[in-house]
C-alpha cells in the first residue's frame, strides 16, 4: 500500500494514506447494556440506534438472546449489546440467557448498568462483578419521567454508593431524555480502533431469519397472556427470496397440547391474526411482499432440553 506518489515533480498523499489517517482517529468498541427485567434495555438500544432492532414489551424476559446493534458515524462505530434481563435461572433456557449476559462482559469496552427508577434490587454477586471489573461502568437511572426531583436524587445517591460508577445518568429511554448527552460520553470512553463490522450495511450481527422469529415472538407477547409467551419458541425453517415476494415457513413450538389450542384459537382465528400482524411488520422491515406460513407443534419440556436449545440457537 503506497502512502505517497511522485507526480509532476511533487510528492502527493495518496487516497490510501488519507484512509489510514482517518482510521488513526476512528473510535470503535463494544458497549454492554445490563439490568433487571423491564429496566428498558431494549428501548434504550433502539433509541440510541435510531431504529427498532430489539423487540419491546412490558412482559418480563422479552429479550432471550444477546443482540448486537451497530451504530455508525463518520469517525466511530459503537456495537451495543442488548442482553436478557437478570434473573435467577429456573430452566436451562434461563441458564443460557444468563450465559449470554456473562459473554457480553467478556468483550465489553464499557458497561451500562440500567435500573428503573423504582427498582433498587441488585444481587451481591453482580455488585462485586461490576465494582471489581476493569471495564468502565456507567449507571443509567431510567424512567425518571415517573418520579419527582427528590426521588431522582435519592436513587442517584443510592447507586453512586452501591456501584461507584464512572458516571451516572438519569434518563428516560422511552422519551429520549438526555440520550444525546449519554451518547457523547459513550463515544468519549471508546478506544481508537478501526470498525469491527462493515459500515455500509451493518445494523446487527444477526440475520433476517433471526429477526423474523423475533417479530413473531413480539406479536405473541402482545396478543397472548399468562404462560403462553414464556412457553413459546419460534423457529424459521425456510426463507426463500425472490424479486417480488419472500416465502417464509415458521414453526412455533409450545410445551403442551393445551397451549397449542390457545395459540390456534377457535377455528384458527388467533393464529390467523398472529400471522397477519407478523406479516405486516416483516413487510415493513424488508420492504417487500411476504408469504408467511405458521405451524404450531408441541415439544415437551424444550426449555430444559439441551438438544432443543442448541437447535434454537441458545448454545454453540
Amino acid at each position: 500500500m503506497l502512502f505517497f506518489s511522485f507526480q509532476n515533480g511533487k510528492w502527493l498523499i495518496t487516497p490510501a494514506f488519507s484512509v489510514f489517517l482517518h482510521l488513526m482517529h476512528h473510535k470503535a468498541g463494544f458497549v454492554t447494556i445490563v439490568g433487571n427485567p423491564n429496566a428498558g434495555k431494549s428501548t434504550l438500544m433502539n433509541a440510541l440506534l435510531g431504529y427498532d432492532l430489539s423487540i419491546v414489551n412490558s412482559k418480563a424476559q422479552t429479550t432471550r438472546h444477546r443482540i448486537k446493534g451497530i451504530l455508525n458515524g463518520d469517525d466511530y462505530q459503537v456495537v451495543f449489546s442488548d442482553t436478557p434481563g437478570l434473573i435467577k435461572p429456573v430452566y436451562k433456557l434461563h441458564e443460557q440467557m444468563m450465559g449470554a449476559v456473562a459473554e457480553s462482559f467478556s468483550d465489553a469496552d464499557l458497561i451500562l448498568y440500567m435500573a428503573e427508577i423504582n427498582d433498587l434490587n441488585i444481587s451481591e454477586e453482580l455488585v462485586e462483578k461490576l465494582t471489581k471489573s476493569n471495564v468502565p461502568l456507567f449507571v443509567l437511572i431510567n424512567k425518571i419521567d415517573l418520579a419527582d426531583q427528590a426521588k431522582v436524587e435519592e436513587v442517584t445517591n443510592h447507586w453512586k454508593e452501591a456501584l461507584q460508577p464512572k458516571q451516572l445518568f438519569p434518563i428516560s429511554a422511552l422519551h429520549k431524555f438526555y440520550l444525546d448527552v449519554l451518547l457523547k460520553e459513550i463515544l468519549e470512553m471508546l478506544p481508537e480502533a478501526p470498525p469491527y463490522f462493515e459500515k455500509d450495511d451493518s445494523m446487527s450481527d444477526r440475520d433476517m431469519r433471526f429477526f423474523v422469529g423475533e417479530i413473531i415472538r413480539e406479536k405473541i407477547l402482545a396478543y397472548y397472556q399468562k404462560e403462553i409467551p414464556y412457553s413459546v419458541e419460534v423457529k424459521v425453517l425456510s426463507y426463500k427470496e425472490s424479486d417480488d415476494i419472500d416465502r417464509i415457513g415458521v414453526v412455533i413450538f409450545v410445551t403442551r397440547e393445551s397451549q397449542k389450542g390457545i395459540l390456534l384459537g377457535k377455528n384458527g382465528a388467533a393464529i390467523k391474526k398472529l400471522g397477519t400482524e407478523s406479516r405486516k411488520k416483516i413487510e415493513t422491515v424488508i420492504q417487500k411482499k411476504v408469504y408467511l406460513e405458521l405451524t404450531v407443534k408441541v415439544l415437551d419440556n424444550w426449555r430444559d432440553d439441551e438438544n432443543a436449545l442448541r437447535r434454537f440457537g441458545y448454545t454453540d
